[in-house]
């Protein structure tokens, strides 16, 4: 804040003396002085001010950044904890879903094996049908080769190629319909294998 002038009175001229404008003149230039030295004292104290304040704002900037730097170090660890307990947890379920299929296998082969020989007759039958046929993948190429063929269609005029059209069109209903009907047809078997290993587990109880 500025601080108040010295409020300034002409000096008094004695009378009947004699006039000393020298010392008017000197006494003028002290005031004058005395007036620019207290402005100058003001103009240093609203500097230092604003420089203190300044300070203080960049204290309070780099403060804010610490505090920023930490909230970021903070919330970074967390997520590594949290990451590593995700990874740890399905390890763990990976592990026990490992172990509980070794124990579905070997109850598996524990029950088939009590079923008797005549079970293990059954599977080497099965066994050696199987080896005479074609393995599925064998057939779903020759099928898939069977049904590529080529389009053929660079001598066909408009009309035979919307014909072409509607016939690929028809074909490509007629998959997805088997496609669907062949996927409830896999459902309904994944059912009763759950079923018949359920019992397997039971009776082994």
């Amino acid at each position: 804040e500025e601080k108040p002038r010295p409020r300034l009175t002409a000096p008094k001229i004695p009378e009947g003396e004699k006039v000393d404008f020298d010392d008017i003149q000197k006494k003028r230039q002290n005031k004058d002085l005395m007036e620019l030295q207290a402005l100058i004292d003001s103009h240093f104290e609203a500097r230092k001010k604003e420089e203190e304040e300044l300070v203080a704002l960049k204290e309070r900037i780099e403060k804010r950044r610490a505090e920023r730097a930490e909230q970021q170090r903070i919330r970074a660890e967390k997520e590594r904890e949290r990451q590593n307990r995700l990874a740890e947890e399905k390890a763990r379920r990976e592990e026990e879903d490992a172990k509980r299929r070794a124990e579905d296998d070997l109850k598996k082969k524990k029950a088939l094996s009590s079923m008797g020989a005549n079970y293990s007759s059954y599977l080497t039958k099965a066994d050696q049908k199987r080896g005479k046929k074609q393995t599925a993948r064998e057939m779903k190429k020759k099928i898939l080769a069977e049904r590529r063929k080529p389009l053929n269609i660079d001598h066909l005029g408009e009309d035979k190629l919307r014909d072409k059209a509607k016939e690929l069109w028809d074909t490509l209903y007629r998959l997805e319909t088997d496609k669907f009907e062949f996927g409830e047809k896999l459902k309904r078997q994944k059912y009763d294998i759950t079923n018949f290993r359920s019992r397997i587990d039971q009776a082994q109880k």
